[in-house]
């Protein structure tokens, strides 16, 4: 697909009910109409995080491939690794609709579905049968009407484990009632114990809200430090409603794009500097200067997901050579060497 007929797609597709649309962007994907350069790399983008050989440092954010329905082509797009999910033990439908809002003014949007997926046997069957390619993780989520949330992480990670890079424990949607309390010391604790005991040789990483307290901050670094998580997803969407502009900026659930930028990128680096352990940023990426901000600020690697939905796939490439152009300006050999090199900026 040509620059052209992506923006004329993009046109086509905001015309739409959100939800609608991106059901379509998936069903493109899966019929190949979608640029696909493979994986983009050099010497300067290969990195390693958590253990795995990450050709560059840019990945897809899970929610955007929830059932895992198009991983063959989302690794031809240009990232360096895919998160798919959330999946939850058993499928359930998610919130009632509408419950995904385009505030296009703002460059953002605001969603509430609730972890609406086909269920972790489905999603782990099709995770099974997929190639070799870049490394593709799974985002762990609970049921809805679940009496053992905790439990539910550990249920996903069992059915998972074998046929995953990576699985991420996502206990900072906005969008379950009362899944944010997990992410208190002693909650989160004894759910990242139960999930570590039954998750074999697969790194285990954790994403966190951006809403977080300096102090909650510290608690869940230490926290996944005792617990041995391989690495920190920061962060996931925002509950802040602040400065934002048109008719659904009030709606309920998590604000994701460009107005997360800051707020996010601000977490990254308090984290950082608290920790060592590996940090994935994500939040408001749209250019590559927002990805090598974060990189700069602390992150080992970054993920898209909202600006995909007003830049389209070609976002990926221009992003990852982005990156590419400006660690040879600053005179880094691999941007392992440009992790946390500006963080002070940020704190």
């Amino acid at each position: 697909m040509n620059a052209v007929m992506e923006r004329l797609g993009l046109a086509a597709l905001r015309r739409l009910d959100p939800e609608v649309a991106h059901g379509l962007a998936i069903r493109a994907l899966q019929a190949g109409l979608a640029p696909g350069p493979g994986p983009i790399t050099s010497a300067r983008l290969q990195t390693t995080v958590a253990g795995l050989a990450l050709p560059n440092p840019v990945g897809l954010a899970a929610g955007f491939d929830k059932n895992a329905t198009a991983v063959a082509p989302l690794s031809k797009c240009g990232f360096g690794f895919i998160e798919v999910g959330a999946a939850t033990p058993v499928a359930q439908p998610g919130n009632p609709k509408p419950r995904l809002f385009r505030l296009t003014q703002d460059r953002a949007a605001i969603n509430r579905f609730g972890f609406n997926n086909d269920g972790a046997e489905a999603i782990c069957a099709r995770l099974a049968r997929r190639g070799a390619g870049i490394p593709v993780g799974l985002n762990l989520g609970a049921n809805k009407t679940s009496t053992d949330r905790a439990a539910d992480f550990a249920k996903v990670m069992i059915a998972a484990r074998d046929h995953v890079d990576f699985a991420t424990v996502n206990v900072s949607s906005p969008n379950t009632e009362k899944l944010r309390d997990l992410q208190g010391k002693a909650a989160l604790a004894a759910l990242l114990d139960g999930v570590m005991e039954v998750r074999g040789a697969t790194p285990v990483f954790l994403k966190i809200a951006p809403d977080l307290t300096p102090q909650e901050i510290a608690d869940v670094a230490e926290v996944a430090q005792a617990a041995g998580i391989s690495a920190i997803i920061a962060t996931n969407t925002t509950l802040d409603r602040s400065g934002l502009h048109g008719p659904h900026a009030h709606e309920a659930g998590g604000l994701s794009g460009a107005p997360l930028f800051d707020k996010s990128t601000r977490v990254l680096a308090q984290l950082s500097a608290l920790t060592d352990i590996p940090l994935i940023g994500v939040g408001g990426i749209s250019t590559p200067e927002h990805a090598y901000a974060k990189i700069c600020a602390g992150a080992c690697a970054v993920q898209l997901y909202t600006a995909l939905v007003f830049g389209g796939m070609t976002l990926v490439s221009e992003i990852v050579r982005g990156i590419d152009r400006m660690l040879e300006r600053d005179g880094f050999d691999n941007v392992a060497q440009a992790v946390g090199s500006k963080r002070a900026e940020w704190l």
